[in-house]
Parts: C-alpha cells; sequence; structure tokens
C-alpha cells in the first residue's frame, strides 16, 4: 500500500491550480451577467470576459506549477523550473509537430511530474567544487532544460498517436453517455475517503472532451468546455449540485433530529453550519464522515444513489458547471452558462426529502451511531481555538519527530507518518477529528473539516521552533473536568498546583507520564512522579479518601521505580471510593507549576485510559508555542 502515499500527494497538487478557478468564474459572471452598456462601460465587461478567459487559456501552465509544487513540499525552484519546462516544451512541440499539438492539461501534467521527480532527486547532487555552484537545487533547471528538449522532440514526433490514443480514450468515455455519468458519479463519492476523487475528477473535468473556440484556441474537460461556451459540456458537473445542496443536507438534518435530545442542541448547532457549508460551497466532508466510519455500507448505498442521480440529470439533458465545487455559489454564479439549470432545484428537494427520511430509518433500523447517539460527539467547533489544539494534536499523532511529511487539502491533513502505531486515534478524535483513514505504508489522513489547512500551517510553525513540551497521557478512563470544578478548595484554587481532574468509571490508576515514582503515599490514594525534565506530578485518587486507610487500593510500582505512560500504577475498588469518599474526581496536577509557561487542554469530555494528549505544557526558558497560556 506504499504507493497511496505518492497518489495522495498528486491528488493534492491537482487541487492546487484549481484555486484559480473561483476567480476566472466570477469574473466570467461580472461580464456576461451584468448589462455594463447600460452604465455606458460595454468595454469594461469586455475586459472582465477576456480576463476570465485568460485563466483558462493559461490553466495548463498553472497545472504544471500546480503539480511540481505539490511533489516537492511547495519548492519554489521546482515551480520555476516547472514553468521554464512547459515553455519549452510548448515552444518546441510547435516546432517540431507536423500540425498544432493539442493536448491540453495533459502535457503541462506529465511536465509537472519530470520536474518533481527530477528535482526530489537532484536537489542534494554536489558537482566538483569549482562549478558547486550549479549544484543542488540550481541542478535541477540545467538538467530539465535538456530532458525537456529530448522528451518534447521525441513526443512531437509521436504527436499523431498520442492525439488519437487520448481522443480515442475520451470518445469510449463520452459514449458511454448515461452509464459513464453514473459511473464517475459513484467512484467519485467512493474516492471521497482516500483523497484520490482528485485524480478521477482531473481526467473527467480535464481532460474528456473538445471544444474549439471562436477564436480557434480548443478547451479540454468537462469543465473549461462549459466555460468557454460548448453546449454539451456540463455533464459530470451537473449532477452534482443535487447531491451537494440537497441530499447531504437532508442527511445533516437526519442526524440533529436522530440525536439524544441532551445532546441536540449542540448537534443542532453543529450539523446546521456542516449543511450550510455543503448547501452553500459543496463541502461535503463533516456530513459523510459523521457516517463513512460509523456505517461504512450506508456510504456504499450513498455514492450509488449519488451515481443515480447524475444519470437522472443526464437523461434529462441539464448541463451546469462549477468552478470550485457544486455549491449554491457556482449554481448562482454559472447559470449564465448552464442549461434547464432550473430543473436541478426540484429534483434537489425529491431528492433531499427521500434522503432525509431515508437516512432517519437506517440510524433507527441499524442503531447507527452517528453524532449525538453515543455518549460523546465526535465533531467538535473549535474554529477559534486552532493555536491551542495544535500541539496536542501533533503529540496524538506520536509526536514531533514522527511526523516525516504534513500536507493539508481543503478538510482534511494528509500525512506520511514514521510509525502510524505510535498515533492515539481516540484523542485526535477527542480533539476534534471526524475521521482517521490509515492507507498503509505511514500515510494517514486525518479529517478536521475546512480548519485543516490553518492547523496545519499552525503545526508547522510549531515543529519549526525549538521548545521543551511535556506531553500527558489520561490517567484513567472517564470524564475529564476542570480543576476548579473539583470538590475541594485546596485542589479547585490550585494551592496543591496547576492541572486537570478526572472522574473514573474503571479502578485502574495509569502513569501519565515517563518519569520516576518519588512519593508513594501510605494510604495508596496519591502518588507523585517526577519527569526527566524535573516536573513534579500529583496523581490524587478521589477526595477525602484518606480516611479509607489503603482499604480497596493496590500498588503496582514502589517509590524509585522508573515508570512510562500507560503503565499500571495503582488499582482501587470503584465501587467502595464511590460509597466511602466525598467524590470520584481525580486530580492531577503538577505542585511545581512555577516551572511551566504554557498550558494546553484537550477538550473536557470522556478519555480512555492512556489517551494522548490531554494536556501538554512548554516549560520556562524555551520557546513557547504561542497557545493559549492559563495560571
Amino acid at each position: 500500500m506504499n504507493w497511496m502515499g505518492p497518489f495522495q500527494q498528486l491528488g493534492r497538487s491537482l487541487m492546487l491550480p484549481m484555486t484559480a478557478l473561483p476567480a476566472a468564474a466570477i469574473l466570467l459572471f461580472a461580464g456576461n451577467a451584468i448589462p455594463w452598456t447600460m452604465f455606458g462601460l460595454d468595454h469594461f465587461g469586455q475586459v472582465l470576459i477576456y480576463a476570465g478567459d485568460t485563466v483558462f487559456a493559461y490553466l495548463p501552465y498553472l497545472f504544471a506549477v500546480g503539480v511540481a509544487m505539490g511533489l516537492t513540499d511547495n519548492a519554489s525552484s521546482a515551480a520555476l523550473t516547472s514553468l521554464l519546462s512547459y515553455f519549452l516544451f510548448t515552444r518546441i512541440t510547435v516546432y517540431y509537430a507536423e500540425h498544432p499539438l493539442q493536448i491540453g492539461v495533459s502535457g503541462a501534467i506529465m511536465i509537472g511530474l519530470l520536474t518533481a521527480v527530477a528535482y526530489n532527486r537532484l536537489k542534494h547532487i554536489k558537482l566538483p567544487e569549482p562549478i558547486q555552484f550549479f549544484g543542488g537545487p540550481r541542478f535541477v533547471p540545467l538538467f530539465m532544460s535538456i530532458a525537456t528538449m529530448m522528451f518534447s522532440y521525441f513526443f512531437a514526433k509521436l504527436n499523431p498517436r498520442i492525439e488519437q490514443m487520448l481522443d480515442g480514450l475520451s470518445d469510449l468515455i463520452l459514449n458511454l453517455e448515461g452509464f459513464g455519468v453514473f459511473l464517475y458519479g459513484v467512484l467519485h463519492r467512493l474516492l471521497v475517503p482516500t483523497g484520490l476523487h482528485h485524480i478521477l475528477n482531473n481526467v473527467m473535468w480535464f481532460q474528456v472532451g473538445s471544444y474549439e473556440r471562436a477564436d480557434g484556441q480548443t478547451m479540454f474537460g468537462d469543465l473549461p468546455r462549459f466555460f468557454a461556451g460548448d453546449p454539451d459540456a456540463g455533464i459530470y458537473m451537473a449532477g452534482l449540485y443535487p447531491v451537494m445542496m440537497f441530499a447531504l443536507p437532508a442527511i445533516a438534518f437526519a442526524i440533529i433530529k436522530e440525536a439524544r435530545e441532551d445532546l441536540k442542541p449542540k448537534i443542532k448547532a453543529m450539523f446546521l453550519t456542516a449543511a450550510l457549508g455543503s448547501f452553500l460551497t459543496g463541502v461535503s466532508e463533516p456530513v459523510e464522515f459523521a457516517f463513512l466510519f460509523a456505517a461504512p455500507y450506508v456510504f456504499v448505498i450513498h455514492a450509488i444513489l449519488s451515481g443515480f442521480i447524475m444519470w437522472l440529470v443526464y437523461a434529462l439533458d441539464i448541463h451546469h458547471g462549477f468552478a470550485y465545487s457544486a455549491g449554491a455559489f457556482d449554481f448562482i454564479l454559472n447559470a449564465h452558462l448552464a442549461r434547464r439549470e432550473i430543473w436541478l432545484i426540484p429534483i434537489g428537494i425529491a431528492y433531499g426529502l427521500f434522503y432525509y427520511h431515508a437516512f432517519r430509518w437506517i440510524i433507527r433500523r441499524f442503531q447507527i451511531r452517528t453524532p449525538g447517539r453515543e455518549d460523546e460527539t465526535e465533531l467538535d467547533d473549535w474554529s477559534g481555538d486552532i493555536p491551542y489544539r495544535a500541539p496536542l494534536v501533533m503529540e496524538a499523532l506520536g509526536g514531533k519527530a514522527n511526523i516525516a511529511r504534513m500536507e493539508a487539502c481543503i478538510t482534511r491533513l494528509r500525512l506520511t507518518l514514521h510509525d502510524d502505531r505510535l498515533m492515539d486515534i481516540s484523542a485526535l478524535k477527542t480533539l476534534g477529528a471526524a475521521g482517521v483513514i490509515r492507507l498503509g505504508g505511514g500515510n494517514v489522513q486525518v479529517v478536521f473539516g475546512t480548519y485543516s489547512e490553518l492547523l496545519k500551517e499552525q503545526m508547522g510553525r510549531i515543529m519549526r521552533q525549538d521548545f521543551n513540551q511535556v506531553s500527558f497521557f489520561a490517567p484513567v478512563q472517564g470524564r475529564m473536568m476542570k480543576l476548579e470544578e473539583v470538590p475541594d478548595t485546596i485542589f479547585a484554587k490550585g494551592l496543591v498546583g496547576m492541572g486537570v481532574a478526572f472522574f473514573p468509571e474503571r479502578g485502574e490508576l495509569v502513569s501519565p507520564v515517563a518519569g520516576k515514582v518519588i512519593h508513594l503515599y501510605p494510604t495508596l490514594h496519591a502518588i507523585g512522579i517526577r519527569t526527566k525534565e524535573g516536573l513534579e506530578v500529583l496523581l490524587h485518587i478521589g477526595i477525602d479518601t484518606t480516611q479509607l486507610e489503603g482499604k480497596g487500593f493496590t500498588s503496582y510500582v514502589q517509590i524509585g521505580d522508573e515508570v512510562k505512560p500507560g503503565q499500571l500504577l495503582i488499582r482501587f475498588q470503584l465501587a467502595l471510593v464511590r460509597k466511602q469518599a466525598k467524590s470520584l474526581a481525580t486530580p492531577m496536577v503538577i505542585t511545581n507549576p512555577e516551572r511551566v509557561k504554557s498550558w494546553n487542554f484537550a477538550p473536557f469530555k470522556a478519555v480512555k485510559k492512556g489517551q494522548a494528549s490531554v494536556m501538554t505544557v512548554v516549560l520556562k526558558g524555551e520557546q513557547a508555542n504561542g497557545g493559549k497560556q492559563h495560571g
């Protein structure tokens, strides 16, 4: 499964050039839909249209740069080399080809791939000292100039056969007609969890079909053809509108309706936002990932239904397109280029009603644990909390040293970990992840919604800093609570130390950190650990448990023992402590908090025993991460 890593990178890199398309759509809308002649500004309207067309005319150049950057960790020299190579490619092929070369974005992607491979293999090359100036990354443009000339020459000579092959593939897909649209719709949804749908989209949106404009320029793919005015374009995009604008919001409403009454306000706020996001912008993951992991078979059914609705829209000869995704913004913005688009509204409403009732029945009938039907919801609203949770997320991924590569797309972090077994999935879900996908070979995707890019940037800043951070694991299974909520004045006011507390559900206490046992009270209700950084951590089982005089407590360590996170320290009889103690609240405090510069806490909710990243601290005298300060 190691091949998944490069494909993930390629999928993300293909998304990068598409960020320019919404600007083109807005320019074309403003140029065509606004009656500039009424204001005596007809020339300005033509300028807007020309500007929008220019984006599509130079789209291959954007793909050449985007693919190279996406596959080289945003290396600027690779981007410049790819742009240079694509200039050479277009000029040489025009010169040598027997007739004009028309392959659209395909050639740009090939140049971007070749540049990325060359950069990754040659960026550290060493030359003899007198000419080392041309070594390292500076060698890549020299190499690619020669390689591109050779590649372009042979490509030009093989041009008729290549064009014939691409045209044949395009005709094969188009000749499938409605069934081809159905297959695309199903595969598009099934590939969303892996992020590989971007590669499929690139084929359908930028390769399939051709259209010659009035100025003689040929546009390739469903998306450029649609914006160029091709009346036959838009068949691989129109059917996505009912899914994004109506079906997925209907699923969100079904999840809200089937949530427990005590959790319904939180679920309502969360999924109304997700439904609105899907309706307006076509961002689907926050809704789809809410049931994908709980019931994968339901997601397969959803994928098939999505294919059928795309087939129906094709059969009704409806054509529509988008620059970003199939949301209401694109629906309105690009309606001036669409055909019979108004029918998408009643179709979407009917499909939405069907989805709503079907998903409510499925959730109840098969007892699917969608958010709001479990003890704690997996999704969380933490848009303003990114600097605060970023260090916790990093620790839940196994720490800074475990992250080999980190990227982000619209809704997810794309990571390559040295050892994905060090990742704590429960901690990631507690920190707001809607889902975690293991793709093999250390390649992992963590879905954090539309804040993933911001989270990646914050984590990147933390990884570039050098500071002494200590991460704490959950010492018990139960509910994490604020220290101020402990029913004991000494702990609640921080007189013993600063930290958090837990309300245990099982009678086991494990070590939250690596360190040495320095205190073990005779009554076994409390234990102290000193970390290698010098932090002194006190764990106190329950409140007023001294009076039990050790009854019901069994210690598995002694003073002087070295312990590691998750190691069993003490077992206690939960029922006995609950009955005879004032409270089960179990504080975990640092008794020398003057050594701590900043504190980060995970959300105060249910945790599993040994769960990573319930609390992290940065020590004084080191560079802090910019998180929230407490105490």
